[in-house]
């Protein structure tokens, strides 16, 4: 297989010259099989677009890609944004309609995203309406966004920031090595897509980042992430597939996932399930990764509206370190709602955007240095969570520096809570040598809650199998 190196399409390194022209002709060299290698340098360019099969892309030590901070510059393509296929800006690397494509090697893709953040923040303060030409266009190709729903990261305006690294219709593709960071949106967004391998990355975002989640797997099957490192301002690691009505027409679901050897740092969420859930998300299994500093460790996220079943989920052997909320379910997410309806504590009909959420095993897992609570699980009454069992785990409260109770979980319409420990409301939950250390009521059951195999001992902070 022929090497090729960017020099050879007369790349430049400086980080001044603009290499988009550059990058467009190596891409198309090894369309049909190749490798291309980018030497030390920091390559500015435009969005790039790959389509192709049997390449390798090898990123140098000392390579970097970085991207041009110009919203014109990313022409509508159609993808999903936040859930909702639609017209978006052009991710800033795209990787689309491609088949045994490798990018590895120690490189940085730098989204530069400090200009799409400060932007961002200028419109959410005075903004209603698309503004910009982009945004004006995005609307006219998109006429039914007023009605769309999201998570929070701001359709109404049509400002749809570009993820960092999107796969899109694509399989068997590799990614290895590489750095991403500083990602105007989203980081690594595969979508549509199966069979993909992603190992040994760093991400990182800075904290405060607008939705800047680290990896987001969207109706995508049999992926495997391992021996990745994720610093973001939003969800880690996050298992999608769509959002409404749309969605679930859609039909394509995220199943087959495997999580492993991760570290998440400062995330929202560790291992995040949602809040777009339309067309189910099933067979996932997260093991010893260690969640440090994030808001929630394990996060499972849905509302009324969202639609889709969460079945057949294995949480095993995680480390949990000064989390706000170790585990949180929580069917009542707030982020992005329009429909106050959404949020009502009486039984709503069931239909097909009734999200559902069961068969659920957190084992050998530990959390030490809680600071709001030990757990947030509440499902709808009209779907509550079932089959969750909690095994073998360790949930321990910090001794100082605690929050408020509230700051457990993203939530509209609940009823406030005073205990903190593990708040269970519509849901069916067995606990199975459980100790909750630093509470005095270790389980709070509220109105259709339902334990099985408690047993307290040590003043009603442990539980053991009856």
């Amino acid at each position: 297989m022929r090497q090729y190196h960017l020099e050879e399409f007369g790349g430049c390194g400086d980080g001044l010259f603009d290499n988009s022209e550059v990058f467009a002709n190596a891409f198309s060299a090894i369309s049909g099989g190749g490798t291309l290698i980018i030497p030390t340098g920091t390559f500015r360019t435009g969005p790039l677009h790959l389509t192709a099969v049997g390449c390798t892309i090898h990123f140098e030590a000392g390579a970097s890609l970085s991207f041009i901070a110009e919203a014109e510059r990313y022409r509508p393509v159609y993808s999903r944004w936040e859930g909702v296929d639609c017209w978006v800006m052009h991710p800033l690397f795209l990787v689309t309609d491609s088949t045994d494509v490798t990018l590895e090697g120690p490189g940085l893709l730098d989204g530069n995203g400090a200009w799409w953040w400060e932007e961002l923040g200028k419109k959410r303060g005075t903004q209603r309406t698309p503004e910009s030409a982009i945004e004006r266009e995005l609307a006219a190709l998109n006429p039914g966004y007023r009605s769309q729903g999201g998570g929070g990261g701001g359709r109404q305006i049509q400002f749809l920031r570009p993820p960092l690294l999107q796969i899109y219709k694509s399989s068997n593709i590799v990614i290895d090595g590489l750095t991403l960071a500083n990602s105007p949106f989203w980081t690594l967004h595969p979508l549509y897509s199966r069979h993909l391998l992603i190992k040994n990355l760093t991400i990182e975002n800075p904290s405060d980042a607008p939705n800047t989640d680290g990896i987001d797997i969207e109706s995508c099957a049999h992926v495997v992430v391992r021996h990745c490192t994720v610093s973001v301002g939003d969800d880690g690691i996050a298992l999608k597939s769509g959002s409404g009505k749309e969605g679930i027409a859609n039909g394509v679901a995220t199943h087959d996932i495997l999580i492993e050897h991760c570290t998440v740092k400062r995330a929202h969420g560790g291992a995040v399930i949602g809040s777009e859930t339309a067309a189910g998300i099933s067979n996932i299994t997260v093991r010893d990764c260690l969640f440090d500093g994030t808001d929630r460790g394990i996060r499972i996220k849905t509302r009324r509206g969202r639609g889709g079943r969460i079945e057949n989920l294995t949480f095993t052997q995680l480390t949990m370190r000064d989390n706000l909320c170790p585990l949180a379910i929580n069917m009542y997410y707030r982020c992005g709602s329009q429909d106050a309806s959404a949020f009502l504590l009486d039984a709503q009909p069931v239909g097909e955007t009734t999200p559902s959420i069961g068969k659920i095993r957190v084992e050998g897992c530990r959390a030490t240095g809680v600071r709001a609570s030990a757990a947030f699980i509440v499902g709808l009454p009209e779907a509550p969570v079932t089959d969750l069992l909690i095994k073998d785990c360790h949930l321990g409260l910090a001794s100082s520096a605690l929050v408020d109770i509230d700051e457990s979980e993203m939530y509209e319409g609940l009823p406030p809570i005073e205990g903190r420990g593990i708040r269970v409301r519509n849901a069916h939950l067995r606990l199975e040598g459980v100790t909750v250390d630093g509470v005095t009521e270790p389980v709070v059951l509220e109105e259709g809650a339902e334990l099985s195999s408690q047993e307290a001992v040590d003043q009603g902070a442990s539980f053991f199998e009856a």
